[in-house]
């Protein structure tokens, strides 16, 4: 394992990882940082070209030491599929859509729960507990059952039914909350103060090792397109540990020398309903003030105070890209025309990037040539609401 230290983005400061971390005293949330000049003398694209096809073809990039204590289901490449057709009514040159519903949980939560989860039993817990809008919970209580683990999870009654039912299944001790997911959290952060140090706290960001599992993402998008990148990621934006994840394994792979210095421009998606990023974007500001009433169909970005704030808007600024916020009408729109068109039925989460996907190309933003990759986070059949007419 060529994992080194954790390190604070915002104060610097260096934190032991070989023991269980939360966040840096700053409150800021930790990195993990590695030996990448040793990394890479020990692993190259042809190397990883021959080995199996799941995220822990990465592992030299990866947290875990003892290969004994992966809980994994599999974790297999997800496809790129080309959507010609909805390109073409966009105006787009080449549109990709990364499908992460095909994960073993039907998210692209399985990630951030594998590694997480993997790592957090190396270090010795044996329960962890987290707030969740759904999909992270289910996840989560599927990944700590397979390691042996106890897992507690709160989650909104609005949270989809099949979530509740996956944590139920996987023998998690299940909360669900009046409100929005920082009542769920609220809830969680009483139960582990009472606990008195017996439950890790697994919540998105306060633990470093979640963002190592969303990064293959990143690195499977640059495989697969030939170890290179794309010039525009659309990321549905919640708490945003995919898009900080993919941000960061683009910085790695060009450390490595893997690609080249051009970045592509990473694109915040998130709903008019629930806008943090997007109102600090547009303000300049490099924090994100919490979003009143929050509410929309894609519940997965109903997050109004999301912790990764500064490092999303940080990766933003460092891509040249951009954040927008798209109705709920019209991304259930697309949703519906995505599948006319395509045969695939998105997440709410991943049309909203379809939706955005228009709207900038018709402003300009995205040009007529441009190669556009959007990330469809979950499988479509967890939300049957969002398709009407049954």
């Amino acid at each position: 394992m060529f994992l080194t230290h954790l390190e604070c983005p915002r104060c610097g400061a260096q934190h032991d990882s070989d023991r269980l971390q939360n966040l840096c005293r700053c409150g800021s949330p930790l990195l993990a940082r590695y030996d990448l000049a040793a990394a890479g003398k020990a692993v190259d694209p042809a190397a990883i070209a021959g080995r199996a096809p799941d995220l822990w073809r990465y592992r030299e990039l990866l947290p875990v030491g003892d290969s004994a204590r992966i809980a994994t289901f599999g974790e297999d490449f997800t496809p790129m599929w080309r959507a010609d057709r909805y390109a073409a009514l966009a105006g787009v040159g080449t549109l990709l859509v990364k499908d992460e519903g095909l994960m073993p949980t039907g998210s692209f939560k399985a990630r951030g729960a594998a590694v997480g989860v993997s790592r957090a039993a190396e270090l010795g817990a044996r329960h962890v507990a987290m707030p969740t809008n759904g999909n992270a919970g289910a996840a989560w209580a599927t990944y700590a059952a397979r390691a042996g683990l106890r897992a507690t999870i709160a989650m909104p009654f609005d949270a989809p039914l099949i979530t509740r039912q996956e944590c139920v299944a996987a023998g998690a001790e299940l909360h669900l909350v009046e409100g929005v997911i920082s009542d769920a959290g609220r809830l969680i952060a009483g139960i582990i103060a009472a606990a008195d140090g017996a439950i890790f706290d697994a919540s998105t960001l306060k633990e470093p090792y979640r963002l190592e599992g969303k990064k293959t993402m990143g690195f499977e998008i640059v495989e697969q397109l030939g170890w290179r990148v794309p010039d525009v990621i659309l990321y549905p934006t919640g708490g945003g540990v995919g898009l900080i994840g993919i941000h960061k394994a683009l910085l790695e792979l060009r450390e490595l020398g893997w690609i080249g210095d051009k970045l592509p421009r990473l694109v915040a998606v998130q709903s008019t309903g629930c806008a943090p990023v997007v109102d600090a974007f547009a303000r300049g500001e490099r924090r994100a003030q919490p979003w009143p009433d929050a509410r929309t169909v894609a519940y997965g970005i109903t997050v109004p105070a999301p912790l990764g704030d500064e490092l999303i808007l940080a990766a933003l600024a460092a891509t040249g890209g951009t954040a927008i916020a798209v109705d709920d009408a019209d991304l259930l729109a697309d949703l519906a025309e995505f599948g006319r068109l395509e045969g695939l039925l998105l997440c709410p989460e991943g049309a909203a990037c379809l939706t955005a996907v228009r709207q900038l190309r018709a402003a300009g933003w995205i040009a007529a040539d441009d190669e556009v990759v959007l990330l469809n986070t979950g499988a479509g059949v967890k939300y049957p609401g969002t398709v009407p007419g049954v």
